[in-house]
């Protein structure tokens, strides 16, 4: 860009806020990561990427009103109050969003993105998904430019401690002959970053965004032909999704096909032909995570 611009980005150390600061950088964006410790190794290796390191704290308004002076555009994710160790209450987590979106508007900060669930625009009964309902409905009534962004289930979480690929086997929260849409944290960071090179055509719009709809079995062939030896696939066990009350609503929201998405996918691969589908993923960003999670005491050996 000749006029080069600065997006603050929360969430830079993570997942989601890690790929929109690598993306907006590729573009040419001047990128402002808010972190806790700017001398922590993650923040580093942002420096060293040529991000622009703050202290800041969402528990911290005035740290955020620093952060955002000057900047014309805010990237929003807050952590997640259902993951295991977050310390973030659904309370926390509604109170950090709406707080971003506030200081955002009286900072006059020009586009705010911010990044909700697929499951968004109706109540759940999982409280929290239902916190996005809520943070989102506060950055509708502000004053401010945004664009929400609905992201499918990650791909990265199929590859994750836990379902069972070291053992040849993906125990996931379909059914084999269910369709599921899933979408490469990456893609997300570059979606992001094309909303904010476009901001006359994203303003104002909610998108649920996915790059592949794949069936519990397509899983498994895709990771078979992937790892090079039999992977299976069975959904999560009934007696578990019974005994975790959680875990079973979320199974329910993927049968009822809220949490299975419905994104329309020809129509996002026009507007952003980068999207990976899960295959290609597995091949390039994701083989990584498919060799460490495929690796166990017993690898090699016949599944259990």
């Amino acid at each position: 860009m000749s006029d080069v611009r600065t997006v603050v980005v929360l969430g830079a150390t993570g997942q989601q806020g890690g790929s929109v600061a690598a993306a907006l950088r590729a573009d040419g964006w001047a990128v402002r990561a808010v972190v806790r410790d700017p001398s922590g190794h993650r923040a580093r290796s942002l420096s060293a990427a040529g991000v622009e390191t703050v202290r800041g704290d969402l528990g911290d308004p005035r740290s955020l009103r620093t952060a955002f002076s000057g900047a014309h555009g805010v990237f929003s994710v807050q952590p997640n109050s259902g993951q295991a160790g977050s310390g973030v209450t659904d309370e926390d987590e509604v109170r950090f969003g709406t707080a971003v979106a506030d200081i955002a508007e009286r900072c006059g900060v020009a586009h705010l993105v911010y990044s909700s669930a697929v499951t968004a625009g109706s109540t759940t009964g999982v409280d929290h998904l239902d916190t996005k309902n809520r943070v989102e409905a506060h950055v509708r009534s502000l004053d401010v430019v945004g664009t929400i962004i609905r992201p499918a289930t990650f791909m990265e979480l199929l590859l994750t401690p836990g379902t069972g690929l070291d053992r040849g086997h993906l125990s996931f929260l379909m059914r084999p002959d269910q369709t599921m849409r899933f979408i490469a944290v990456r893609d997300i960071g570059r979606i992001v970053a094309a909303v904010f090179g476009s901001p006359g055509r994203y303003a104002g719009r909610t998108m649920e965004i996915a790059g592949d709809a794949l069936t519990g079995r397509a899983l498994a062939e895709h990771l078979t032909r992937a790892a090079g030896r039999p992977i299976s696939y069975s959904r999560l066990p009934t007696a578990l999704l019974s005994q975790d009350e959680v875990l079973g609503k979320v199974a329910a929201l993927v049968d009822d096909g809220r949490l299975a998405g419905s994104a329309n996918l020809d129509v996002l691969r026009a507007a952003f032909p980068f999207l990976l589908r899960f295959e290609r993923w597995l091949a390039g960003p994701g083989a990584g995570l498919l060799d460490e999670a495929l690796r166990s005491p017993d690898a090699g050996l016949a599944p259990r």
